[in-house]
């Protein structure tokens, strides 16, 4: 194996279990621990672990913001599922809201070319998409651009999206819980969110595995304001349960 897809493998790995350990993973992967120790480094440079006495843990555990780059890979074909199952949840005609993120962006790559759409985003990377489709009308939403998720967030895009109201708003999250609902690390990314689920008839939320059962800093809304969740086949049966009990419709893809 070669380093870069050992540090992917160990990277994967704490993710999955929360932390690792420099002996195990050296077992793992049967090199030495000073090797290992190294891939640690590398990672932590990178922004994606944080070294601890024995081994490391992922950052975004520590409840630290990954910018898209970094988030752009994380269960990728899990988002691939999800955004391909969302295209079912598109009107024959309408305006959709776009939310930024990772998985909406994908979502965003996949919007159909044989019906007229408006799109309203406030996310540059979806803005770019599709900006140069023939079929779909875009609209971008003005304010002040955060540099980690490259969408646009504060009072000018609050104003804007309370003046239109759309179909449907596809909806990402950096975490999901039964309790909380909905959350991510950024106050203003948050009441961005919510202004999109106000504007809204409906609201799905495309969340891979990752982001269940943990809770960020800032409540964007509770389950019951979400009318569909769209995750993938790795999420926790039992909590998918509990999910769709607090309100929403749960879809696996």
């Amino acid at each position: 194996m070669y380093a870069p897809e050992r540090h992917q493998a160990i990277l994967d790995a704490a993710r999955s279990a929360g932390r690792v350990e420099v002996t195990a993973l050296a077992d793992v992967f049967d090199v030495t621990p000073e090797t290992i120790r190294r891939d640690l480094t590398v990672l932590e440079r990178r922004g994606v672990l944080r070294r601890v006495h024995g081994g490391a843990i992922p950052l975004e555990r520590l409840g630290a913001e990954l910018a898209v780059p970094e988030r752009q890979d994380v269960a990728g074909a899990e988002k691939d599922r999800i955004a391909k199952t969302a295209l079912a949840e598109l009107p024959e005609a309408g305006t959709l809201l776009v939310d930024a993120g990772t998985t909406t962006a994908r979502f965003a790559e996949l919007l159909p070319t044989d019906r007229e759409l408006t799109v309203v985003t406030h996310a540059l990377p979806v803005a770019q998409i599709v900006a140069n489709r023939p079929n779909l009308t875009l609209h971008l939403v003005g304010g002040t651009v955060r540099g980690r998720t490259l969408a646009a967030v504060g009072g000018w895009a609050e104003r804007a999206l309370a003046e239109v109201f759309a179909d449907v708003a596809f909806l990402g999250t950096n975490a999901l819980t039964v309790e909380r609902g909905l959350t991510t690390p950024d106050l203003a990314e948050a009441a961005v969110k919510r202004a999109l689920i106000s504007s809204a008839r409906r609201t799905v939320v495309l969340a891979d595995h990752t982001k269940f059962g943990r809770d960020d800093f800032a409540h964007v809304a509770d389950l019951e304001a979400v009318d569909t969740v769209i995750t993938d086949t790795a999420t926790d049966p039992d909590l998918l349960g509990e999910v769709e009990a607090a309100g929403p419709r749960v879809v696996r893809a």
